[in-house]
């Protein structure tokens, strides 16, 4: 069985794109071959199994037609593949639904956020399934929509046992979006004594940027300089000691988007406060609060300080195992693109 999977980036050091290379690895131990088309990649970050082209061009026009000349070559090579999954960008699914579909090569498209567009809607259109991680993580209605959890490589998110401390040590991953709701995590503990936060995360559009300097000046304007740092991105590998040295997640993410790192923090037991209505399967409703809710995370934040964070933990982390490890969402995945 060969595979084609279409991705931005094959760099395990990624803060944003790190995880996919999990993803490809788990297929490829369950395939003959998987064919990575990518815009850019690490050497050495795959399996022997996988072969890669890469479509960096210095024009739009020029890598899109880079793009199709490697998903070509691996449409003619025999045995054809059994489908092409596109990871996260619809425009891929747009690309190669052209090329695959004629020949019934399922298009499959990975697709996990909050924002819809008309871009996405063409994509859901000729595109074969869409996988994603709940029914609630696709934003647009369809019948093609098959939840298959997020994926998480349990392997490097182990149980971590915390030993107990005074204060309370937030931890809040992900870029500088006003999607995140990170005023509300900033103002939440400016109404708490001996809880800190550490946000870390990049900052990749003008957006992003400006919204990184707003979160700066609220923390100066709220006195809380001493307890809240917004810091910077973190490469992949770091991510994992960040999580083990919190003693609580805090996701304010709109609703829509199922953050990977939520995932992530629950495979280490690490306790997890989320507002998305999305993370209502994973999350107890005592880790959940309203968006937004400045007032009611605090409350949520006094209660998680009282709790038994290690029994929590551990439950949150046999839920991850249960519908959310990488090797299920690539036996899901695989099924799906088999149909």
């Amino acid at each position: 069985m060969r595979v084609v999977f279409v991705t931005q980036q094959v760099d395990p050091e990624s803060p944003v794109l790190g995880a996919t290379v999990a993803k490809i690895r788990a297929l490829a131990s369950r395939v003959d071959e998987v064919a990575v088309i990518a815009d850019g990649a690490v050497p050495g970050a795959l399996p022997a199994n996988c072969r890669v082209h890469t479509f960096a061009a210095g024009t739009r026009a020029m890598r899109g037609a880079r793009f199709e000349a490697a998903l070509a070559r691996e449409l003619a090579r025999r045995p054809r593949p059994s489908g092409v999954l596109a990871h996260m960008c619809p425009i891929y699914a747009v690309l190669a639904a052209p090329l695959a579909r004629p020949l019934r090569v399922p298009v499959v498209l990975w697709f996990t956020h909050w924002r819809a567009s008309r871009l996405l809607a063409v994509a859901e259109r000729v595109s074969s399934a869409v996988i994603t991680v709940d029914y609630r993580s696709f934003p647009l209605p369809s019948g093609k929509v098959v939840p298959i959890g997020h994926g998480i490589d349990l392997t490097g998110f182990s149980c971590v046992e915390r030993p107990a401390r005074e204060g309370l040590d937030l931890l809040a991953l992900g870029r500088t979006s006003p999607a995140k709701g990170l005023d509300t995590i900033v103002r939440a503990v400016a109404q708490l004594e001996n809880v800190r936060l550490l946000q870390r995360g990049p900052s990749l559009t003008g957006e992003e940027r400006r919204h990184r300097a707003e979160l700066e000046e609220l923390v100066t304007t709220l006195g809380v300089a001493g307890r809240v740092t917004i810091g910077g991105p973190v490469p992949r590998s770091e991510v994992p000691g960040l999580l083990a040295a919190a003693d609580c997640l805090v996701n304010n993410m709109r609703a829509g988007a199922t953050d990977k790192v939520v995932f992530e923090a629950a495979a280490t037991c690490l306790p997890v406060l989320a507002s998305n209505p999305a993370l209502d399967e994973l999350l107890p409703a005592e880790l959940m609060f309203p968006r937004d809710d400045a007032d009611a995370l605090a409350a949520r934040i006094t209660e998680i300080a009282g709790a038994d964070r290690a029994a929590t933990g551990r439950e949150l982390r046999a839920r991850v195992e249960r519908d959310h490890s990488v090797a299920g969402w690539a036996d899901r995945a695989l099924a799906v693109l088999s149909r």
